[in-house]
C-alpha cells in the first residue's frame, strides 16, 4: 500500500476538483473515483468524467444507484424541490449514510489499487446539517476501514475547517481558481460554472467567491 498514491472522492464539483488539485500537488500518483447513484443530473458523471480526461488521470466510476432505492431525497428524485428541514435542520437533498458507503467503496478500492491515502471533501463548516460530514465521523470511518482491511489507510479531509471563501483561496493557491469556477458542476440545477445562481449549492459557492474576491481585491 502506497501512502505516496491518492485516491480522490470526485463528483465534479468545486471541493472534490479542489481536493483533486490538492492531490496532484502532494501525492506522487493520483487516481478518481465517481459514485453514479442516480443524482439528479447525470451531468455531474460527465463533468467528472470531462475533468478526469482533461487531467489525464485514472477515473473509476463505480454504481450505487441502490442509495436511490432506499431512501428517496431531492437528490435522486428529479421532482422533489430541494428544502430545508424545520424540525431536524437537515435539508432534504441529505442522502443517509451516502458518505459512509462512499468512503467504505473508495478504501475497498484504495485496497485493490494499492492507494495508502483516500481524499474526500467533506466539510464541517459547511456542512449544512449533513452528519456525515463531521470530522469525527471521518476519523471514526478511518479507524473502522482500517480494521475491516487490516491496512493503514489514511483519509484526508483538505477542506475539514475550510469555509467556502478559504476553498476558493485554497483553489487559487495552486493555480486553478478559473478552471474550478468555470469547469465543475455544484449546482443543483446542473448548470456548470457559477450556476443557476438560485439554489443553496450556488449561493453558498458563488457568495464564498464574492467574499474571496473582495477580500483579493
Amino acid at each position: 500500500m502506497d501512502r505516496n498514491k491518492a485516491l480522490v472522492v470526485f463528483s465534479g464539483g468545486q471541493d472534490s476538483t479542489t481536493c483533486m488539485f490538492h492531490a496532484l500537488a502532494n501525492y506522487r500518483t493520483v487516481e478518481l473515483v465517481t459514485f453514479d447513484y442516480g443524482q439528479r443530473h447525470s451531468k455531474e458523471i460527465e463533468v467528472a468524467k470531462s475533468i478526469a480526461e482533461e487531467q489525464g488521470l485514472k477515473h473509476h466510476v463505480l454504481d450505487m444507484s441502490l442509495l436511490g432505492q432506499l431512501s428517496p431525497n431531492a437528490l435522486t428524485e428529479h421532482g422533489m424541490d430541494i428544502t430545508q428541514s424545520e424540525d431536524e435542520g437537515v435539508p432534504n437533498t441529505f442522502v443517509p449514510a451516502r458518505n459512509m458507503l462512499f468512503l467504505s467503496f473508495a478504501t475497498a478500492l484504495g485496497y485493490q489499487t494499492g492507494a495508502g491515502t483516500i481524499i474526500t471533501g467533506v466539510c464541517e463548516t459547511d456542512f449544512s446539517g449533513y452528519p456525515d460530514c463531521r470530522d469525527i465521523f471521518v476519523k471514526s470511518m478511518n479507524v473502522t476501514a482500517n480494521l475491516a482491511m487490516d491496512r493503514n489507510f489514511v483519509i484526508e479531509t483538505p477542506l475539514m475547517w475550510l469555509d467556502k471563501k478559504q476553498t476558493w483561496a485554497l483553489a487559487d493557491e495552486y493555480g486553478q481558481l478559473d478552471y474550478i469556477r468555470n469547469r465543475t458542476l455544484t449546482c443543483y440545477e446542473g448548470v456548470i460554472g457559477d450556476g443557476c445562481g438560485e439554489c443553496p449549492a450556488c449561493r453558498l459557492r458563488n457568495d464564498g467567491l464574492q467574499a474571496y474576491l473582495n477580500e483579493k481585491e
